[in-house]
């Protein structure tokens, strides 16, 4: 696996990184099973976070025996608070089993609100510049979902990595904040390389962003097979063809931008809908055998879907703003059309 200098960090990364969100959905067994089948195929870059409930944990259980000096670590702290960020960084450290991390980013600044926050005397930047001074931190970077908000934090010079969504369809970052991180040697991390799964040719996404040199590309993985088709395109180096450019211009009309990237930002629901989940209802009906959208697991998400009030509150927090609860409505009556057809056909 070909590695990169990530800014100045100088931290040498792998062109292709782990990303820790998937391995909280399957068993502990399988998450340390997907980690090293990662690390054996050269990736030496892993990325969690606090929030990811069971992931930092599954991550340490699966580098306990490792060294360290071949292994580059990233966390993240979703808080604005001090003291709160004193117990994240403790807790993550005593997580993933190590006495450093190497990478420790705050997680989505959205606004300037959360920016001053962050910055305040004495407040979380300060935390983590002490932690780096005690040698528990070795970096500090920052994810954001705002393309405006995450060109603020490049050029503000307090963060050494900038990780933000990139891919052929949300590709403003080629122009607007590529430049711009090179210009302050700021490392960057690109997100989202599949679009929250919502793009299925694996090979043209990654062939569209292996164009650009200098970015890491973090891809969560659920399964080894997942990892072992990416490091294996990865690879092959192929260039991008004209027909590819062709391809991604028709796969950007037919997507538009009002679609879920599935970061979950507008969680929790007061009625506990899945909201990302519902707002993949078109590719789960692509994807999925119809018993498993109207009968199984599917036909319960879309049932609390049904439920919604619109309160709004999950618009307030989308980065993307999205018209969540005009979008779930359609897609509610749009399953119960299709629930009905399926289930007559059935009788």
């Amino acid at each position: 696996m070909d590695k990169l200098r990530l800014g100045r960090t100088d931290l040498m990364v792998s062109r292709v990184a782990f990303g820790g969100i998937p391995i909280q959905r399957v068993s502990e067994a399988e998450a340390v099973a997907v980690v090293q089948r990662c690390l054996s195929l050269g990736i030496n870059f892993i990325d969690t976070a606090n929030a990811y409930t069971n992931s930092e944990e599954r991550i340490g259980k699966a580098i306990a025996n490792l060294g360290r000096e071949d292994l580059i670590i990233a966390t993240k702290t979703l808080s604005r608070d001090r003291e709160e960020v004193e117990e994240h960084l403790a807790l993550s450290l005593k997580r993933l089993g190590t006495d450093y991390i190497d990478l420790y980013q705050f997680h989505n600044i959205s606004n300037d609100d959360m920016l001053a926050a962050v910055l305040a005397a004495n407040g979380p930047l300060a935390v983590a510049t002490d932690a780096q001074r005690r040698g528990f931190i070795r970096h500090i970077g920052v994810t954001s979902h705002s393309l405006d908000m995450a060109r603020k934090l490049v050029a503000c010079g307090h963060f050494e990595t900038i990780m933000f969504p990139f891919n052929f369809v949300t590709h403003e970052s080629a122009d607007k904040l590529l430049p711009l991180a090179a210009e302050h040697d700021a490392g960057f991390i690109a997100m989202k390389p599949l679009e929250g799964g919502r793009l299925d040719d694996v090979s043209l996404a990654f062939r569209y962003l292996l164009q650009f040199p200098d970015i890491c590309i973090v891809v969560g993985i659920e399964q080894p097979g997942e990892i072992d088709e990416i490091v294996r395109i990865t690879e092959q180096s192929a260039s991008f063809t004209a027909a590819d450019t062709d391809e991604v211009a028709r796969l950007r009309q037919e997507m538009g931008q009002a679609f879920c990237r599935r970061c979950d930002y507008c969680q929790p629901c007061p009625e506990e809908i899945p909201i990302s989940f519902v707002m993949d209802y078109p590719s789960l009906c692509n994807r999925l055998p119809a018993e498993r959208i109207f009968v199984e697991f599917a036909a319960v998400a879309m049932e609390k879907a049904a439920r919604c009030t619109e309160c709004g509150e999950c618009e307030q927090r989308c980065p993307y703003d999205l018209p969540i609860r005009e979008i779930i409505k359609g897609y509610v009556a749009r399953h119960q059309v299709n629930k009905a057809k399926f289930l007559a056909a059935q009788s």
